[in-house]
């Protein structure tokens, strides 16, 4: 009978050791998780590199916008800035990207539109404030290089929540108007 019961014993402390185990790579994930989640959030962003295309066909915006970095693309003739989530800092490339916007301005009298957009997430009101921010940041970008305050308009587009994935929603274009 002893041998029966140091056999149970065995069994016993084997199973509570792998209970034991188990319960500690539970643990130990989750809060490996939720450390890489709160370090990752700390991250500062880096620059984005510089990636304006420009095409008069339609441009490969989808394949530019779908990174969660700022970018800026040239679509015939439309400046159009993405952002990432809860950003409003311009892509690397934003004055080379506005060269032909400035010139439009200087040289045939036009005006810049800028009208930005926000994506489906999160609270509204807040998204709506990044927008008219993000358009601000790109007014001041004009600004910057020369362009008449009164020859920038700022408008509100009619569909703020633009269509496609919500990276290419972030964003604000700018087109040149007579």
């Amino acid at each position: 009978m002893s041998f029966n019961s140091s056999d149970d014993d065995s069994q016993q402390c084997f199973a509570l050791g792998f209970l034991f185990a188990l319960i500690a790579l539970v643990v130990s994930t989750v809060v490996g998780v939720v450390v890489y989640q709160r370090g990752m959030a700390r991250v500062p962003a880096q620059p984005a590199p510089a990636a304006v295309v420009d095409s008069g066909a339609a441009a490969p915006a989808a394949a530019v916008a779908v990174t969660e970095e700022a970018t800026v693309v040239v679509e015939n003739g439309v400046v159009k800035f993405y952002f990432a989530t809860g950003k409003a800092e311009l892509a690397a490339g934003a004055n080379e990207a506005l060269a032909d916007v400035v010139r439009g301005v200087a040289a045939d009298g036009k005006k810049a539109a800028v009208s930005g957009y926000h994506d489906a997430t999160g609270d509204a009101a807040v998204n709506a404030e990044l927008a008219k921010q993000r358009a601000i940041a790109v007014r001041d970008a004009l600004l910057a290089l020369g362009v008449a305050e009164g020859k920038v308009e700022l408008r509100k587009p009619e569909v703020t929540q633009a269509g496609g994935s919500n990276a290419e929603a972030r964003r604000v274009e700018v087109a040149l108007q007579p």
